[in-house]
């Protein structure tokens, strides 16, 4: 590890960490990494746009940050080659940071460690293709490293060499998160922004495409409609299907209200009743993670890593069926003992997750073993 190479009188480990647009996971995560790992003595480069370093400012946590673009132009890949020149090895974040690194990084022999935070969905003509960089990246990467166990099996499938179980720990919220009471009095000012003093709230929370379910989602919305007082749907998120989920909801009149994108996804989650998760497939879900940190309850397809990340601590249905997910909410709603049992068991499923420590040692464990020849280890 880097203070057995400082004890051999070697350089500390320097690692390149590559950042796409940078989701909100996977940058959160990369910013947690490269505070445990400078701390532990590693010299941390993150390679990413400026916009995700205004948002998350590496530098804080003692990182260098490298101003590269989200491309594939030949400018972008030199910027990135330059960046891993001297580095002992390099650590992408995703798929297309993935495929940059392994472009960047031709003919060298630093060894690639990949983590696919998520599986990236594409239809049509885009499929194959989409299969094809999957397998590029797995089989370019010395090892992949994945949050979900069916991620696991599917860069395996993708021809990778070492693909290996690895949950990225939730982020800590940021210290001095406030008293109960003012706690309290956040949630009810921010019901009484969204027009839900006196009825329930449900939240969900992701960028509106497809594979999300918010179609889904409408439908059950409708089911709901019905009861009273009829819950409120609030969705936080921008993206493609915007245009076609609101001409839904004005024709149909549903409870439902699309926000935007919004940075203030933690204190909506909390100010609900449930928080709902209809996706088509997930990994390690930050909204399931911040729903049963919070003791908010959640309800959320059996769908990907959801059931091995939340455990009894949610309440599962399946995929693309509005009359399950209508009926499970509304049972929820008019249970309040149940409620309250089911966010208990979602704050002890929490309690399991990684910290932020076992994931750096985690990430620095198969560091080590990757450049053991230059230490000697």
């Amino acid at each position: 590890m880097s203070s057995q190479s400082s004890a051999l009188g070697q350089q500390p480990l320097r690692t390149v960490q590559v950042l796409g647009g940078g989701s909100a996971g996977s940058s959160a995560h990369v910013r947690s990494l490269a505070a445990g790992l400078t701390a532990r003595g590693v010299r941390v480069a993150v390679c990413a746009p400026p916009a995700v370093d205004r948002i998350h400012d590496f530098g804080a946590v003692g990182a260098q940050h490298v101003p590269v673009d989200r491309s594939s132009d030949p400018a972008a890949l030199a910027a990135l080659r330059g960046a891993c020149a001297d580095a002992d090895l390099v650590h992408a974040h995703g798929l297309h940071a993935g495929m940059r690194a392994a472009l960047a990084l031709s003919g060298l022999r630093t060894p690639l460690v990949v983590t696919w935070h998520t599986r990236a969905h594409a239809e049509g003509a885009r499929a194959p293709l989409l299969r094809l960089l999957e397998k590029r990246v797995a089989r370019a990467a010395s090892v992949v490293l994945a949050p979900s166990s069916d991620l696991v099996l599917r860069a395996r499938r993708r021809g990778a060499r070492d693909a290996r179980y690895a949950p990225t720990a939730f982020p800590a919220p940021p210290a001095g998160h406030g008293a109960p009471a003012d706690t309290e009095a956040r949630r009810n000012k921010t019901r009484a922004e969204l027009g839900a003093v006196d009825r329930p709230l449900l939240v969900a929370v992701g960028a509106l495409e497809r594979h999300r379910g918010y179609g889904t989602l409408l439908d059950a919305a409708r089911e709901w409609d019905r009861a009273e007082p009829s819950p409120l749907m609030v969705i936080a998120g921008e993206g493609p299907e915007r245009g076609g989920l609101q001409e839904r909801v004005r024709q149909e009149d549903l409870p439902v209200r699309l926000l935007g994108r919004r940075h203030d996804a933690a204190q909506l989650i909390a100010a609900a009743d449930l928080a709902v998760l209809p996706s088509r497939w997930e990994a390690r879900s930050v909204l399931a993670q911040q729903a049963l940190v919070a003791g908010v309850p959640l309800v959320a397809s059996r769908v990907g890593g959801i059931p091995e990340l939340v455990g009894d601590g949610a309440a599962l249905v399946p995929y693309g069926d509005p009359v399950a997910l209508a009926a499970t909410v509304l049972r929820l709603l008019a249970d309040v003992p149940g409620r309250r049992a089911l966010a208990r068991r979602g704050l002890r499923q929490a309690a399991t997750w990684p910290t932020e420590d076992a994931t750096v040692a985690q990430a620095l464990s198969v560091y080590d073993e990757l450049t053991s020849p230059r230490t000697g280890l």
